[in-house]
Parts: C-alpha cells; sequence; structure tokens
C-alpha cells in the first residue's frame, strides 16, 4: 500500500480469495481452517489513515439445529474499518510498516454473521421425538396420546360422569 499511505484521496481496489488457516466460530456454524474467503476490498487513504472498506465470501459448514443434518451454509458479510496511522488516534487497527491486516477485521464479521441456530431448509420440520427419523418437509409431528397407568381409573370417572346427564344437559338423578 506505499503508493495510497499518507496521500489522503488516493484509493485502491482489491480481490483476494486466501483461507483463514484456522477455524472460525463455534457452535452449529463453523468455517473450516483451509476454506477460502473471497474479499473484494476497496482501501481508500484519509487523513486519520486507510479506511477498509468490503465484502466477505465464505462458505461455512452447518449443523440444523432442527434435524442435524450438514449442510454448507453461505455467508456474505460488510465490513467497515479505519486503520489508523501511528500516534494519529486510539483505535484496535493500525497501519502498521505501510500494511493493514485486514484478518482480524473480516473474522469478526464472519463469527458475528454465523447463525447461533442456522437450518438447513426454511420449512425442516426436525426429528420425530419417538423414532429419531428425520420428518419430511411440512409434516408436523402429531404425539400420540398415551394414559398413564396411575390415571386410567380415572377414564372410567369420566364416562360415569358424562353417563350421568340427561339429554338437556340437566344432571339425572341418581340411582341407588
Amino acid at each position: 500500500m506505499r503508493d495510497i499511505v499518507r496521500k489522503p484521496g488516493r484509493m485502491r481496489d482489491a480481490e483476494l480469495t486466501a483461507p483463514f488457516g484456522m477455524k472460525v466460530g463455534e457452535g452449529l456454524a463453523t468455517v473450516l481452517p483451509e476454506q477460502p474467503v473471497d474479499l473484494d476490498v476497496r482501501l481508500e487513504s484519509v487523513h486519520e489513515g486507510i479506511l477498509a472498506t468490503g465484502e466477505a465470501f465464505v462458505t461455512a459448514l452447518a449443523t440444523c439445529s432442527r434435524c442435524l443434518v450438514e449442510f454448507d451454509l453461505d455467508v456474505e458479510v460488510d465490513f467497515l474499518e479505519l486503520f489508523a496511522y501511528a500516534g494519529a488516534s486510539e483505535t484496535d487497527y493500525l497501519v502498521v510498516d505501510e500494511t493493514v491486516d485486514l484478518l482480524p477485521v473480516v473474522r469478526d464479521a464472519i463469527v458475528l454473521a454465523l447463525p447461533f441456530q442456522p437450518v438447513d431448509r426454511p420449512d425442516c420440520s426436525g426429528l420425530d421425538p419417538e423414532t429419531g427419523e428425520r420428518l419430511e418437509p411440512g409434516t408436523e409431528y402429531v404425539p400420540t396420546e398415551t394414559i398413564d397407568p396411575r390415571w386410567a381409573a380415572l377414564q372410567s370417572f369420566a364416562r360415569d360422569v358424562t353417563d350421568d346427564t340427561s339429554e338437556d344437559d340437566a344432571p339425572a338423578s341418581k340411582k341407588e
């Protein structure tokens, strides 16, 4: 960046592709170390330093939070960061030896864009809790009604109560 450092108004556009070299993200969605990241970046020289704006594109390996199927998740993020000249101001990012390190900026933007509960498709129905099989899209789990044997005696009580009402919903006299 020697040609734009400390020359306000100058800029450079670049397209880069490089792997992160480390695992990015935790949980159900991660970017593997060997996964390439595509960058479209514009570096602009301003009075305070170098302004980096751009987009990053990467494919993350995700596990559906509903049905536990692994799938590829395309992640696209925008970033904007000022790399200040040494001594210009207090900032997290600096121009060092006429270079800027975009890795932490892109990594932070991608980590924040990864979903906490990814789904492989919007209509994913998840797993059947009884069999553990994957439900087909659009199906809804309907639990089978099972009655606890400890409460089974109350079923006959409910039948007796409904039998004791007459047709006009008035209680019938009890037979002795």
